[in-house]
């Protein structure tokens, strides 16, 4: 048991806090240029409302009593925005301010503001420090400056445009073939799928390996290759789980490795060594096929592209594969899981997307195409509501880079910010009847065009909108279209899904849904 007074750990944090806060300072600086010649008819800073502080836990303590609960922070945010209005303050932790900013004009300005290198506080810190630990590269997510810019530069070609991207639609398409099979052959009489949240996070675990490494995972084996991807995809969700609970506790972690800390680190040394054990066999695989003067397949433009840019070492490579090869397991995989419940429990929206995907695609046997799929715009519109009724992500992250006024106060550079929109998505302000699932809200017409542009942004919004946008809109579509051609969803349960706060937000527990396969 670590003992330490309080005010050793507060000399302790001081410590941990200049390496918390680098981000902070550095985008301060830039800011601060100009700052002291710049005045704004606003409130100062130190008036912005927020709940209650004490010294050392800032507002940890609120959740720490219980008084807030962190599995549902979501719903805390919503709670704050209800009581203090739509800008609040809070601390968690001495050296750990955000400011949450719930009014989607206030995202406009923050947006407006940014240079070509928005500055970000990283989603898991604990990914971060481990990656620092072992002298990893820390990938897109967790890098700010000239760095991402280069990061980011590397693969924009290869990740962001709609036609690249569509190269790899036959290998999505065939691993949801793949699930398909596996459904009806784990079915129960009932047309029960026990098993259906773990099933779609192995679908993602096979689609994104064809893509990445250019060959099949055989997530759908029943053998080793199997059970190895049970354990990363058990890993990973308890790895989101523990990474929330360190961010709600005081950060002494990144000062000595306590139990968590070490927990932590053992399922990140499954998840980078499985990826990387890949990563190297593909690599090598290619290196040796350039060395016998051959030609390198199809199946291995994803890598061979990333080998091929001058501005990427083998770390850089790693990553940027890790993370498109595993993000899918914590953004992708919960946002389908919502879908499908949100079509099971809304049956006339799941008939009207039917009959548009049938239209699409009359037999079930033709491979989707990026024609079909742009043929699907009731479909996207499902997907859009289901983001606005129930959301992945909590807040997109900013470091402000100069001086902003945000609801009438006074916001320096270097403050950390997190765009909340989500408290607004059940609100009639934003959007009529927000109570009803209604995908035609988002087709175009009178009505799409009053919805405020920055008040639903899943993928963040400029020049960093997330880097695999566009690799999963094309899994989210081709999971849809052949789920719904396949089979027809009815909700087993009386009670409604809930969210779970898990650093990102998840289904609570497992997804009980009845699968009726279609006759046409």
């Amino acid at each position: 048991m670590i003992r330490l007074g309080q005010g050793k750990i507060l000399g302790a944090l001081k410590t941990a806090g200049r390496s918390m806060s680098t981000v902070s300072t550095e985008a301060g600086n830039i800011g601060n240029q100009t700052s002291c010649t710049q005045e704004y008819n606003g409130l100062p800073f130190g008036n912005i409302p927020g709940p209650k502080r004490i010294p050392l836990w800032g507002n940890l303590w609120q959740y720490k009593l219980g008084i807030y609960d962190w599995t549902q922070y979501h719903k805390v945010l919503c709670q704050l925005h209800e009581e203090y209005g739509p800008i609040v303050r809070e601390d968690l932790g001495p050296y750990y301010t955000v400011i949450h900013v719930f009014d989607p004009d206030d995202a406009r300005t923050v947006y407006a503001a940014e240079g070509r290198s928005p500055i970000i506080r990283p989603l898991q810190e604990t990914v971060k420090l481990y990656r620092q630990k072992k002298d990893k590269s820390p990938g897109l997510g967790n890098t700010n400056g000239e760095e991402w810019y280069r990061l980011r530069s590397a693969v924009r070609h290869l990740m962001l445009q709609p036609r690249e991207v569509s190269q790899y639609l036959p290998e999505v398409d065939e691993a949801t073939n793949l699930l398909i099979a596996r459904l009806k052959s784990c079915m129960s009489q009932h047309g029960r799928v026990t098993t259906l949240n773990e099933e779609v996070a192995k679908w993602s675990q096979e689609s994104a390996g064809r893509i990445c490494f250019g060959k099949s995972l055989k997530c759908f084996s029943q053998g080793p290759e199997e059970k190895e991807l049970d354990v990363i995809i058990k890993s990973n969700r308890e790895m989101f789980r523990l990474s929330a609970v360190l961010k709600f506790s005081l950060p002494i972690y990144k000062i000595v490795p306590t139990p968590l800390w070490r927990r932590v680190s053992e399922l990140e040394d499954i998840l980078v060594d499985y990826s990387e054990k890949h990563v190297n066999f593909t690599v090598d695989t290619i290196n040796s096929i350039v060395k016998e003067g051959k030609e390198i397949p199809d199946r291995y433009s994803f890598m061979s592209h990333l080998i091929a840019s001058k501005d990427l070492s083998r770390k850089d490579i790693t990553v940027l594969t890790l993370s498109l090869f595993l993000d899918g397991l914590s953004t992708t995989v919960p946002m389908l899981l919502f879908t499908l419940y949100n079509l099971a429990i809304h049956p006339e929206v799941q008939e009207k997307t039917f009959e548009e995907i049938k239209n699409a695609l009359p037999d079930t046997s033709t491979p989707l195409t990026p024609k079909i799929l742009g043929n699907l715009p009731y479909l996207k519109a499902v997907v859009k509501e289901s983001f606005r009724t129930l959301p992945n992500g909590t807040d997109i992250s900013r470091i402000l880079e100069q001086d902003l006024n945000l609801s009438g106060y006074n916001i320096p550079a270097g403050t950390h910010v997190n765009l909340n929109m989500l408290v607004n998505f059940q609100s009639d302000k934003y959007f009529p009847e927000p109570e009803k699932f209604l995908p035609e809200r988002w087709l175009r017409g009178d009505e799409s065009q009053s919805i405020h542009p920055y008040v639903l942004t899943p993928f963040g919004h400029g020049t960093r909108t997330c880097a695999g946008r566009r690799f999963a809109e094309q899994d989210i579509y081709v999971f849809l279209a052949k789920i719904l051609r396949n089979f027809k969803l009815s909700h087993s349960h009386e009670t409604a899904l809930r969210s779970v706060y898990h650093t990102l937000l998840f289904p609570e527990g497992p997804l009980h849904l009845h699968f009726e396969p279609r006759k046409n």
